[in-house]
């Protein structure tokens, strides 16, 4: 006898069964792959690194590994004091090391392997010494780090120390002048078991403040408790040591919290900074109190140049400054003199004055009243020496966004110098370019000069995009006389000059295809050698189209994107694409310098684990460094009309990509990565242009942040409107457009704590929005290990291809809540 079936229930278990499985299905657990297209990418091998010496002999090659791995990146870890150490190896956490080193000769190009080197080589600081005949590494193993060095005739390796080496907060080594032995920061002898946590707390953990006002920025991993103190001493504290080439090594002074060293020119002193107590529960250990020393290079002779304060009461604003003596550095063309600034205006930028900063300087023996060397108008922002009669002296002005560069005869201290150029920061048109550097006899960097002009390497910004040049700066006249410039359909900048006159240089060069590789350009002779000939790491990626497009925003700005699409594409044939439209906001203070072309389209495109180029290979057209300006000219502050020009700047975009025929208007899709994510949550709160969004590692409520964010000097105090009004949380209920979070759990950057995504997420679903919340474990605010960056590589490819590649079609005309706030 035949059963009966229910047809209507079985249709019902069929149609619910095809709904499901024609949606994208969304992993609860597990790490995911994203499609090979994208996959592949990622798992393209490294090009090495590259050192060479100051005479272009010698070019050193730097094996880069790929990703790390979620086990490397979750090995134990310390978040104390602003810093992140390694316990097991008392280096800093999340190090990914070179695994290999081979030296090339440039001339012949013959490439050589050192012998004897490391097992398994996990290499990291790498140092020339000053007569370029040696190189010193870092090696890391399961328990500490060791120091090694190569010999470049004999192309041998040979390790000094046993894994002893301390590099959790102070630099590893630094080589002696001579190049006969090094300075290394090593372990305390006897230090002993690191401090055990006790079971139970001692007292309740208590600060105070007796009326000064001190704004406390969002800082993470601070000290919390006497614990965290006694972890952060015992990791921190080193043993500085002299270290000979056949690994004897002898003391030098005391052990100490030490957060910086540096020899002086001819080797006899040592400039130490030692951190003092009392630590710390709100600011960074690089704010805790600490001693300015000099210490004799053999640690027997110790001056305490300056006790600095602790530094948790600061004036409000990016050109404050703390008191007393700070940036504090040798002469790089003397023996042994220190300078130094020093605010004169308390370090208060709203005290009206023409002395902002005094610079001074000091010779050995370190007696007796300082020089006064120069005043700054400006916040001093440091030198760089030249010859016994000229140096080069730095100031700058966060506010008006100037600078000004000064030269100065320090056989005449305290004499008015010679301006030499005065210019706004964000004048990319402008710019003259950076003082171009040779080695002294100390091994240290100074002006290049030739007669009464310098060398200067520029962007080359223009019209056309960037232009790399290198000129003659004639510090007389003030004018420049461009020897070479970056020449379509390449990007070519100058990073070394070989010769006495500059007729011979050597640059990186590559173009839209060609990966980049070093030259060597004769230009009396006209001619250009390579010397490194690396593949194309990622060839998918060469038959990809790319152009910069230029248009105009409502009011008027110009404003450009670099536009990707994929191969073979043709606009007549295929039609508009999908389009992922990709940015992040920049504050300027004129209309003039927020329109200037920024960047090249001739530039190599290798994409890295945070691009939103993968997606040109899923069929999409790429918006990638879309120009978002916001923008306050004079009395105005940019973010006062903050929304407003978002939303113009993406109605810009738009119709730029649309009119071109390239993007589909009513499929795009808008992401960020930090302050970009946070202007892809207001976008999505404030118009009805995109079909979704994608966010990564964002701040959404301002009001956690409320002294300051960003360049937004200004506290919630002073203008909570303003904190309500830029901060996409308050407006959750407004975002109806499909929206993905992504964040670190180990978030550490200042403002981005992982709670901020997380209470976004539940703002936007308890209004009904439709939202993905994705924390990845261990990851800080950029996202380091191979499982992490594929797994938010597949979220985004299923988002993108669920909510903007198959979008719903939505009327043009979508109304735009652009409101100025009251």
């Amino acid at each position: 006898m035949r059963k009966r079936r229910n047809y209507g229930l079985f249709l019902l278990a069929v149609l619910a069964i095809l709904f499901y499985t024609s949606q994208p299905i969304f992993a609860q657990e597990g790490y995911q792959r994203p499609p090979e297209a994208i996959a592949k990418l990622i798992d393209a091998p490294s090009t090495p690194a590259v050192r060479i010496d100051s005479k272009a002999e010698w070019m050193l090659l730097m094996e880069r590994p790929g990703y790390p791995s979620i086990e490397d990146i979750a090995a134990p870890e310390l978040r104390i004091g602003g810093t992140r150490i390694n316990p097991a190896t008392n280096g800093r956490s999340r190090q990914n090391p070179m695994t290999g080193l081979s030296l090339k000769n440039i001339k012949t190009g013959e490439t050589f392997e050192f012998s004897n080197m490391p097992a398994k080589p996990a290499i990291s600081n790498v140092s020339w010494s000053n007569d370029e005949k040696k190189i010193a590494f870092t090696n890391t193993v399961e328990d500490g780090i060791e120091l090694w060095v190569v010999n470049l005739e004999s192309k041998s390796a040979k390790k000094l120390t046993e894994a002893i080496i301390n590099n959790a907060y102070v630099s590893a080594f630094e080589w002696m002048p001579d190049g006969q032995s090094l300075l290394v920061s090593t372990v305390k002898d006897g230090r002993g078991n690191a401090p055990v946590k006790p079971r139970a707390p001692k007292g309740p953990v208590i600060q105070e403040t007796a009326g000064a006002e001190a704004a406390s920025r969002t800082y993470q991993d601070l000290l919390e408790n006497a614990y965290d103190e006694q972890l952060f001493e015992y990791y921190t504290t080193v043993q500085l040591r002299n270290v000979d080439l056949n690994g004897n090594a002898k003391k030098i002074g005391q052990p100490a919290i030490i957060k910086g060293f540096d020899v002086s020119p001819n080797g006899e002193y040592i400039l130490v900074q030692t951190i003092q107590k009392p630590f710390s529960y709100l600011v960074p250990a690089s704010r805790f109190p600490f001693n300015y020393e000099v210490w004799s290079a053999n640690g027997n002779n110790k001056k305490v140049l300056a006790q600095i304060a602790l530094d948790e009461v600061r004036p409000k604003g990016f050109d404050a400054t703390r008191l007393g003596m700070r940036s504090v550095n040798w002469r790089a063309d003397a023996p042994a003199t220190l300078y130094w600034a020093e605010a004169n205006d308390g370090g208060d930028p709203a005290m009206d004055t023409n002395e902002r900063d005094i610079v001074y300087m000091q010779a050995a023996p370190f007696e007796g009243q300082p020089t006064k060397l120069a005043t700054t108008s400006l916040r001093y922002g440091g030198i760089v020496w030249g010859d016994e009669k000229r140096a080069w002296l730095n100031e700058q002005w966060w506010a008006n966004r100037m600078e000004k560069a000064t030269i100065i005869d320090p056989t005449k201290p305290g004499q008015a110098g010679n301006v030499i150029i005065e210019r706004a920061t964000t004048d990319r048109y402008n710019d003259p370019g950076n003082p171009m550097t040779i080695k002294n006899e100390y091994g240290r960097y100074v002006l290049k000069f030739d007669k009464d002009e310098v060398f200067m390497s520029s962007v080359g910004g223009s019209p056309e995009g960037d232009r790399p040049f290198l000129s003659r700066f004639n510090l007389k006249t003030k004018k420049q006389d461009i020897i070479f410039r970056s020449e379509a359909p390449y990007y070519e900048r100058p990073i070394d000059i070989i010769t006495e006159k500059a007729d011979k240089i050597m640059t990186i060069r590559e173009s839209e295809t060609e990966p980049q590789n070093y030259f060597i350009r004769d230009l009396k002779k006209g001619t250009l050698t390579a010397i490194t000939d690396f593949p194309h790491p990622q060839p998918e990626m060469m038959e990809v189209n790319k152009e910069i497009i230029k248009y105009k925003r409502a009011d008027g700005v110009d404003l450009t994107a670099v536009l990707y699409t994929p191969a073979g594409y043709d606009k007549a044939k295929d039609g508009p694409l999908p389009v992922l439209m990709w940015a992040y906001p920049r504050e300027y203070k004129s209309i003039a310098t927020a329109a200037q072309v920024r960047g090249t389209p001739y530039s190599f495109t290798r994409v890295s684990s945070g691009s939103p180029l993968f997606w040109v290979l899923r069929g999409y057209a790429v918006m990638a460094n879309t120009e978002f300006p916001i923008i306050g000219e004079g009395d105005k502050e940019p973010n006062d009309s903050f929304r407003e020009q978002l939303v113009m700047n993406a109605e810009a975009a738009i119709d730029a990509v649309a009119e071109l025929g390239v993007g589909d208007r009513n499929r795009v899709g808008v992401g960020g990565h930090s302050y970009g994510a946070f202007m892809t949550a207001n976008l999505l709160a404030h118009s009805d242009l995109f079909a979704a969004g994608i966010a990564r590692s964002g701040a959404y409520n301002r009001t956690l942040t409320p002294f300051g964010f960003q360049r937004e000097e200004r506290s919630y105090w002073e203008d909570p409107d303003l904190y309500n009004y830029m901060s996409p949380f308050m407006h959750a209920d407004k975002v109806n457009e499909p929206l993905l979070l992504i964040h670190g759990e180990a978030d550490n950057n200042s403002g981005t704590f992982p709670i901020q995504s997380i209470r976004f997420y539940n703002a936007v679903k308890g209004h009904g929005g439709t939202a993905r919340l994705v924390m990845l474990p261990e990851e800080s605010h950029g996202y380091a290990a191979k499982e992490s960056i594929l797994h938010m590589l597949w979220e985004m490819d299923t988002w993108l291809e669920r909510h903007v590649k198959n979008a719903t079609t939505k009327p043009e005309g979508a109304k735009i809540d652009s409101k100025d706030r009251d």
